[in-house]
């Protein structure tokens, strides 16, 4: 490994190359800042990777014809740029990131990433975030790494022998933050009912956001749980340290909390350090559907922007317009189903825009995604109750999707139900 600045150390990078940048929390900013700064001596390099925190230079307007983002999952950052036709979305399933890389389907020239220093044997670790970064650091043909000594030493499938990067560049800088916001009570009351599903013993899969929060904040009664989720979060350290989360009761890595990465306060990325009790995997363990269904009682907790009657779920868009991406919806939800006990839920409020637009809708906008298909769908919960549409005809299913929807919005629905001949 040579000790290079972010400017000597992009100058390998080529015109036609393929870069993959690390995920979430742990994307490496002086080297996306350097990346940008050569961006206009290069033409359509493909800058790849799920979602960043922090700066995006590389995704600026007038980088277009020099660098391409392709987003495997679309973040704040990236929205405009795809939505714009200036960077590419590519649907996939987060189990299915890893396998791009090693498979041939995206090869890489270059991983940019971030690490921890080099312990005594040579090793850093890749800090809160392993969810395709893993992959991409095994299969990339030259590896580029911040070192930096805010980094988590976190467990788990996080080592990378310095022998593997090719230039290192020095920094001291914490990783960004995301905060929680407090659940509104529309949250709280989604949250209440869906614990009460959750019974002692049971292992937590779910993302960011306060409808989760507010779901964690309700469990810390009960005993023996676990935690095998893409995510680790803020909530889920309050849940452990309450003494409700123990995964004593887990099937697969028993008394350990297993994640893919790791997003909260700056008091999170503290707990995950040296923590031998959380352990980073990567999105082909993690999200893999035959790993999660081996987990009793496994709870998966996710969101949706609409749904319609018959139970089609559109996570993804807000019509045409890409808002996020298929992520790990699907592989924990037919994982949960699968599991000896397990159930998977889909959560949203039951309006937006102030009660103006009902969320569960007569059919999906032209051109949203469909992430979790009507086969798939189990449990969906609004603040007006929870329903389980598994084995229910499209008659049955309307009738109880109408039961929660926002009162007044249920006339509505059901003469567009009557109209689609789902119900007389």
């Amino acid at each position: 490994m040579k000790i290079v600045s972010a400017d000597q150390a992009l100058s390998i990078v080529e015109s036609g190359h393929r870069v993959y940048v690390h995920e979430a929390a742990m994307a490496p900013t002086s080297l996306l800042e350097a990346l940008a700064r050569r961006g206009r001596e290069l033409s359509h390099v493909e800058v790849v990777h799920l979602h960043v925190n922090g700066p995006a230079p590389h995704l600026a307007p007038d980088l277009a014809g020099h660098i391409r983002h392709n987003a495997l999952f679309v973040g704040p950052s990236a929205r405009e740029a795809v939505n714009d036709g200036r960077a590419d979305f590519t649907p996939v399933f987060l189990s299915e990131v890893p396998h791009l890389f090693h498979d041939g389907s995206l090869p890489l020239d270059v991983a940019l990433v971030q690490v921890s220093p080099p312990n005594r044997h040579g090793y850093c670790r890749l800090g809160v975030s392993v969810a395709g970064a893993r992959s991409a650091v095994d299969h990339a043909r030259i590896v580029i790494a911040e070192i930096n000594k805010k980094v988590p030493r976190t467990d788990g499938h996080t080592a990378i022998h310095i022998d593997k990067i090719h230039f290192g560049v020095e920094v001291d800088r914490p990783l960004p933050e995301h905060l929680d916001s407090e659940p509104g009570e529309v949250e709280r009351r989604i949250g209440g009912l869906i614990a009460e599903h959750v019974p002692d013993g049971a292992t937590l899969q779910m993302g960011i956001g306060t409808i989760p929060d507010a779901v964690l904040a309700q469990l810390h009664q009960r005993s023996d749980l676990g935690v095998h989720t893409e995510m680790f979060t803020d909530g889920l350290v309050r849940l452990v340290k309450s003494g409700a989360i123990t995964g004593a009761q887990k099937t697969m890595f028993k008394n350990r909390i297993v994640a893919s990465f790791a997003m909260g306060s700056q008091a999170l990325y503290d707990y995950v350090d040296h923590n031998p009790s959380v352990e980073f995997h990567p999105s082909d363990i993690v999200n893999d559907t035959a790993v999660i269904r081996e987990q009793h009682h496994m709870i998966a907790i996710n969101s949706a922007i609409e749904i319609d009657l018959t139970g089609q779920v559109c996570a993804d868009s807000m019509g045409e317009k890409i808002f996020s991406g298929i992520g790990g919806q699907m592989d924990f939800v037919r994982g949960a189903v699968l599991s000896r006990g397990g159930k998977a839920f889909i959560a949203l409020p039951s309006s937006a825009r102030g009660g103006k637009l009902s969320r569960i809708v007569p059919r999906l906008q032209p051109g949203a995604g469909v992430v979790t298909t009507r086969g798939h769908v189990q449990w969906v919960v609004t603040e007006h109750g929870a329903v389980n549409l598994r084995g229910r005809t499209l008659r049955e299913r309307a009738e109880l999707l109408i039961s929660i929807a926002d009162p007044a919005f249920r006339d509505e629905l059901r003469a567009a139900a009557v109209a689609r001949k789902i119900v007389c």
